[in-house]
């Protein structure tokens, strides 16, 4: 039996057979997430398997379009169904998906940054600035206390998720005076807040229902806390140590656990699939920077095993949301 109780809510968000912008999911934005971190994986495989540069680079823009897209639509949205973006917002599953809009622009400032250094900072304060915001909100929502139990998904780590994104894509040339101890904050913020709601997440699965077959891919957001912080530590540290590598290989295993019960042909798709994108971006990223210093032949073929994996989900993912963006069926 699945837990259809989140049903409702998202009925009326989405009301089915109605083509309109207002019906746009805020959880679209998880494509920027996961095609930005495909073109970093690339840069890094660019960086240490000759990998010719054109191919991260292509992808970064394509990525770069993407998130104008889906700024320029969601901003309509906003102007046009102010309602319909606010029941979102408020919704305990659905607003947290706000979170992938700031850490699409973080991701999307590591994309530009060889490119326009001004450009890639402001981005970087914008959606440090959100996540923050954003971070805020949600921890509020939670100690207000009432919360339904069966609420308790992965979504819920996205919060947490973006917090960890300001160290990943904090680049070494930082001009402002307080991005080091910004850092150091969003590290605390982003690695508590996560495994306290990892505990919660996790209790919830155990205990209650299965989650909704149309939420079954976000169970691999549970790889991201560990991905992530492997690259926000290692990133901020300027180096792997042990730790790191406890991180990197708790993520390889977590993914190991979730891939067969996400990658089922009854798994029907829709614009949720892509909640795997960046998780599995984040693997594939730091499995290149595990693979660089140990530099042994299995740790290499495991990176790039997982860059290909990433590289055909993407590809398919991109495809299969095209196809229903023309017939008109993503707006229904």
């Amino acid at each position: 039996m699945h837990d259809n109780s989140l049903s409702p809510p998202f009925a009326v968000l989405h009301p089915a057979g109605e083509a309109s912008l207002r019906n746009l999911p805020v959880n679209l934005f998880g494509s920027v997430m996961g095609l930005s971190g495909l073109a970093l994986a690339w840069r890094l495989a660019h960086e240490s398997l000759a990998v010719p540069a054109f191919v991260g680079e292509a992808i970064g823009f394509f990525s770069i379009a993407v998130f104008v897209l889906l700024g320029l639509a969601y901003a309509a949205k906003l102007a046009m169904h102010p309602q319909a973006v606010r029941a979102e917002f408020l919704h305990p599953i659905t607003g947290n998906f706000f979170g992938t809009i700031a850490i699409s622009m973080l991701l999307v400032s590591a994309v530009v940054a060889p490119h326009s250094t001004v450009a890639a900072h402001v981005l970087w304060t914008l959606g440090a600035i959100a996540t923050f915001v954003l971070g805020f909100v949600v921890v509020s929502r939670l100690l207000n206390g009432q919360v339904d139990a069966s609420h308790a998904v992965p979504a819920w780590l996205i919060p947490g998720v973006a917090t960890l994104d300001i160290a990943v894509t904090a680049g070494r040339d930082q001009p402002l005076a307080w991005a080091a101890e910004l850092n150091l904050l969003a590290m605390a913020v982003g690695a508590v807040f996560a495994l306290v709601l990892l505990v919660l997440i996790v209790g919830r699965l155990v205990h209650q229902a299965p989650l909704a077959p149309a939420m079954t891919p976000s169970l691999m957001i549970l790889v991201a806390p560990f991905a992530v912080g492997f690259l926000a530590y290692t990133n901020m540290m300027g180096g792997i140590d042990r730790f790191a590598a406890l991180l990197f290989y708790f993520a390889l295993f977590m993914f190991a656990v979730i891939a067969p019960k996400v990658f089922r042909r009854s798994n029907e798709f829709s614009p949720g699939w892509w909640a795997i994108s960046f998780p599995m971006a984040a693997l594939a990223n730091a499995a290149l920077k595990y693979a660089q210093l140990r530099a042994t032949t299995p740790l290499w073929a495991l990176a790039i095993l997982l860059l290909g994996v990433l590289t055909f989900a993407l590809l398919l993912l991109t495809v299969r949301t095209l196809r229903i963006a023309l017939n008109g069926k993503l707006f229904t």
